[in-house]
């Protein structure tokens, strides 16, 4: 079985997918499920989704999640199974989440004492924040409604196979956001016949500046992180007429970010108008908190000490952003961090690879999640 299981893994590194766009991925999947362990599955769940549901009677529907999608990040390994996709590339570890939620049908296969219904959630766009809100708008989800759904992530830095179970929130609600600011162009020995927008974008930087509060203990905590600014052109004969900044901030409270949004357009507007320049905004990539609730919380918890995992005690939120967080808007919901390794590189770094000494402690903990909740 884990021999299986390791195969899809490496087979789902080497054809990764960017987020909207896994349609092989998803192919993959399906096609493994079919020959292992076939069952009802649903296609094309908001886009290129799909979910495997295996029934054992009446009884609560228990939702795994995992995710599709892979980076736009290129892989410089030289391992046999590196990216085949040029410029793509699996620095998440969601091949590995993935093949932790497939190895669960070898599993369920040997018809354990359950009363209830499974889903494997096989979601597309996590990255983009897009996918779990299309999947929830898919009205095929109707037929699902989970009672409960759970997910992991595996997480470098910490101790491997360490469990990171989170009260509260897992991760915070992300925003970002692209301003561009329309001003006049004009020769650079003569600043004053154009309208240069240089000094708003200062303006706007010691603005938000002035919004953060960094320290993620805070109830406040608010986070703005500048990530990339053009201002003119590398022409020094010309004063520059327009410009473009880019933010992505993150709270804890979903409402705070609604807050801070009229915030940001209330500074932009006075802003613009004092320097005489005009304005524009786009939003996009929003990730809602992921909200871990506690009964959800407590089964994560039994099932790490049933398999006699080490659990960190007293961890914090993540700070990154997650769209697990619209699931937890919905149902009862919970995601738990999986350690990665202590010397395993970051998530996103274009030397990661997900360990494969995790699956089987992935595979483990869900396996004690689905028990605790549905075995009778």
């Amino acid at each position: 079985m884990l021999k299986a299981i390791k195969t899809l893994r490496k087979e789902l590194h080497a054809h990764p997918e960017l987020s909207g766009k896994e349609v092989q991925t998803a192919m993959r999947i399906c096609k493994f499920i079919n020959t292992h362990h076939p069952t009802k599955i649903i296609k094309n769940l908001g886009g290129t989704g799909l979910a495997a549901i295996y029934e054992f009677g009446e009884g609560p529907t228990v939702m795994i999640r995992c995710e599709l999608d892979a980076l736009p990040i290129s892989d410089p390994n030289t391992y046999d199974y590196k990216s085949t996709q040029d410029g793509v590339s699996h620095k998440c570890g969601h091949d590995g989440h993935m093949a932790i939620v497939t190895g669960l049908i070898f599993w369920l296969k040997t018809k354990p004492k359950l009363q209830g219904k499974v889903v494997l959630l096989f979601q597309p766009a996590e990255e983009t924040g897009k996918g779990a809100e299309m999947v929830l708008k898919d009205s095929r989800f109707l037929q699902l409604q989970p009672d409960y759904v759970f997910a992991l992530h595996n997480i470098p830095g910490v101790a491997m196979h360490q469990i990171i179970p989170i009260d509260s929130n897992f991760s915070p609600a992300v925003q970002s956001v692209a301003i561009f600011l329309e001003g006049k162009v004009s020769h650079a020995c003569e600043p004053e016949k154009g309208v240069n927008p240089a000094v708003a974008v200062g303006k706007l930087i010691e603005a938000f500046e002035r919004l953060s509060v960094k320290d993620s203990n805070h109830e406040d905590f608010c986070l703005f992180t500048p990530v990339h600014i053009n201002l003119g052109e590398i022409a020094y004969g010309i004063s520059a007429g327009k410009a473009e900044i880019h933010y992505t901030f993150r709270t804890w409270d979903n409402q705070k970010i609604t807050d801070l949004k009229k915030q940001i357009n209330s500074i932009l507007k006075q802003i613009s108008k004092s320097e005489n320049l005009s304005y524009s905004l786009d939003w996009f990539d929003y990730f809602p908190a992921a909200i871990n609730t506690d009964f959800c919380n407590e089964i994560v918890i039994k099932s790490a000490q049933k398999n006699g995992f080490d659990i960190q005690k007293n961890a914090e939120a993540f700070k990154f952003g997650e769209d697990f967080g619209w699931f937890s808007k919905h149902y009862n919901a919970a995601m738990f961090g999986l350690g990665a390794g202590l010397k395993t590189p970051a998530l996103h770094h274009a030397n990661y690879d997900f360990p494969e000494e995790l699956l089987q402690t992935g595979i483990q903990m869900f396996q004690g999640i689905l028990t605790e909740v549905l075995e009778q």
